[in-house]
């Protein structure tokens, strides 16, 4: 990393003694329109907000340093593979620019070359949603301790199917939300059908060992007639389908908020929510999340590169909307390979360098049309090692489990189909649509 800020910095200043001096409203400032204020920006989950020359002035050597090490902005997709509409990657000539601005004193320029401000919404990202529905209780964080996961149970009230295009998860109390996950549960479905509406549900993650004792009837282990369908971690964005799909959520359904607190020293008091957008008119394609795993996983004590496998074979023709790997501390790197019916393979997706911290889905720029027979394999690689600063126990075998100190191979992944096909035909292999795992 020192090399290459070393390498990029030496760029910087021969870009710099050549050219006119770089400004905070010329240069810096559409820049950080583009890239950085979605998050820096009063409310959202940067620690310091970036909208303004006085806002940005005080980090400029900060920036410099992340921009260069390629630690901001949170982007993970190697770039040979793949092409993403949330690219947040910067450019060659981005990095320079950020980095030059540093060097030279952090000038502001002429507030005249400003970009107009950019219209970020307030509140809602997806726009005026149709629909709000929230934990109906405050859930109160003591300001120490570990807190199990909560389950709570809304009811959408839906009277007749409803198509979505648009969602959108948004906690109350960011400080101490890890993340959310909302599950649409089907009417039918047994999933923590004993739950009372709107009543916290406490479920410690206690889990067997040895996967195989497992006889699937743990809490996360759900049952049919349950879908994810919008998650929040840092990072996370909305769910959003193209023109002319749609999510179902069907009449009779409740969602269930799955939530993970964590401690930040000060109490708080959490309400999340989640927004949703319906769609105009009726979707020709289905869009549902799905999910590559390996509950078998086994990583020995200090392996430092151990690989894991799973794979799905498709039994029609879909399309990938989005790619979201999800790994735990141990996580090093995560690839996603289509092998089609003639053999062939493609790289949708490659994460070298995984981040536990950063939870993010890579949407597609445009989908990928499967045909039937295509295997859908994800490889997860982890890192058991001393050498893994993250690592809870390097002497430990570690195994499938929700808690950080387990660990996931879990290859969620978007497809789009026809909407007359049963989903429940769609995929055949290592997976289960029903799972409702946490996100730890």
């Amino acid at each position: 990393m020192r090399c290459l800020a070393l390498a990029v910095g030496f760029g910087v200043a021969a870009s710099a003694a050549t050219n006119s001096p770089v400004t905070f409203h010329k240069d810096v400032a559409p820049i950080l329109q583009k890239r950085c204020q979605g998050c820096h920006r009063p409310g959202e989950i940067g620690p310091m907000s970036l909208l303004t020359y006085q806002e940005a002035r005080p980090w400029a050597k900060s920036m410099r340093e992340a921009v260069l090490t390629k630690k901001m902005p949170p982007w993970f997709a190697d770039a040979a593979h793949g092409k993403f509409d949330n690219d947040r990657s910067l450019t060659g000539s981005e990095i320079e620019t950020l980095a030059a601005w540093a060097d030279g004193g952090a000038r502001e320029g002429d507030a005249k070359h400003a970009p107009r401000p950019a219209p970020f919404a307030e509140g809602w990202s997806i726009g005026k949603p149709d629909l709000v529905l929230e934990t109906p209780n405050e859930f109160n964080v003591p300001p120490s301790g570990t807190i199990d996961y909560q389950f709570v149970v809304v009811p959408t009230g839906f009277t007749e199917d409803q198509w979505i295009e648009k969602l959108e998860v948004r906690p109350g109390a960011r400080q101490v939300v890890h993340h959310v996950v909302v599950f649409a549960r089907e009417p039918g479905s047994p999933w923590l059908r004993t739950v009372k509406p709107g009543v916290p549900l406490a479920a410690p993650n206690s889990r067997p060992k040895d996967p195989a004792a497992d006889d699937g009837s743990g809490l996360f282990w759900g049952a049919p007639g349950v879908e994810i369908i919008c998650t929040y971690a840092p990072g996370a964005e909305p769910y959003l389908v193209k023109p002319g799909q749609g999510r179902l959520i069907k009449a009779g359904s409740d969602l269930v908020f799955q939530l993970h607190y964590t401690t930040s020293g000060t109490a708080a008091a959490d309400r999340s929510r989640i927004a949703m957008v319906f769609a105009k008119e009726p979707p020709k394609q289905r869009v549902k999340n799905m999910l590559v795993w390996n509950p078998k996983l086994r990583i020995p004590p200090g392996a430092a590169n151990h690989r894991v496998d799973a794979r799905v074979t498709l039994q029609s023709p879909a399309s990938v909307t989005s790619l979201f790997p999800h790994m735990h501390v141990r996580g090093r790197g995560f690839e996603y390979r289509a092998v089609y019916p003639d053999g062939r393979s493609e790289i949708l997706l490659r994460v070298p360098k995984y981040d536990f911290n950063w939870q993010l889905t890579y949407f597609l720029a445009e989908p990928r049309l499967l045909p039937k027979g295509t295997r859908i394999e994800c490889t997860a690689y982890y890192d058991n090692s001393p050498n893994n600063a993250f690592n809870p126990n390097p002497k430990d075998e570690v195994f499938w489990g929700d808690q950080t100190w387990d660990e996931m191979l879990a290859g969620f992944l978007d497809l789009a189909f026809d909407v007359s096909l049963d989903p429940n035909e769609l995929i055949r292999g290592s997976q289960a649509p029903a799972r409702t795992g946490g996100l730890d």
